[in-house]
């Protein structure tokens, strides 16, 4: 699962990044109003994280923006302004959920998780299945007829990418951002690697589904 944070502090951003990456999530980050709703636009995140007080360009603003513009990603607004009116405002802009600074660590997680079961019109859940093959997101293990299969962070990322748009044909430029990040400076080939471990991992004739190549373009999960 891939998280944007946008948050000017350093510190406190240095400190929510190590708090997502332990509890293994991905996370972009921006320093201000303008960058965040740069990266926020690209469609890529599952839930944003979004401070209210920004250089550049207030989170509200981000916010009514991305909704003006029909981004539907889940939104936790962090905020130091504790008011009922504060909370309103943020709510009636488009906020899926509000929390205020400072705040405990387990509450955070807490409300991410649940923001990020979100998707529009729909409930996105934490196992995922596919032909005869179930995949646990948080544990990072995979189950089918014959057993448990372990896999890397990284697998477990891209096999749940690939079972949310199972069917769908899913560029390398998509899978790289999604699961590698848009700044990341890792090579295509690196995606090629991946999926051939997992591949290997992800019997065809005990899992039920195949990653198909799609020349020139991308790879699909199919359903046997």
């Amino acid at each position: 699962m891939r998280l944007l944070l946008i948050e000017d502090d350093q510190r406190l951003s240095d400190a929510l990044i190590n708090i997502f990456e332990d509890n293994s999530y991905s996370v972009d980050t921006a320093y201000d109003g303008e960058n965040g709703q740069d990266l926020a636009e690209t469609g890529i995140h599952d839930v944003i994280i979004l401070d209210r007080m920004l250089p550049l360009k207030d989170g509200l603003q981000v916010l009514k923006e991305l909704r003006s513009k029909n981004i539907k990603t889940p939104v936790l607004l962090l905020t130091a302004k504790d008011t009922i009116e504060d909370k309103v405002e943020g709510l009636d802009t488009g906020a899926d959920d509000y929390l205020i600074k400072p705040f405990s660590t387990k509450e955070l997680l807490a409300r991410i998780r649940a923001l990020s079961r979100r998707q529009p019109e729909q409930l996105q859940p934490d196992i995922l299945k596919a032909g005869s093959l179930s995949l646990d997101i948080y544990r990072c293990e995979a189950s089918n007829r014959n057993g448990v299969i372990r896999l890397t962070y990284k697998e477990a990322q891209l096999l749940e990418l690939f079972m949310r748009k199972k069917g769908q044909v899913i560029s390398k430029e998509h899978i790289l951002d999604k699961v590698w990040g848009m700044s990341s400076d890792v090579e295509m080939n690196n995606i090629e690697i991946y999926i051939h471990y997992l591949r290997k991992k992800l019997n065809p004739e005990a899992c039920g589904i195949q990653i198909e190549t799609i020349r020139n373009v991308g790879y699909c999960l199919k359903e046997d």
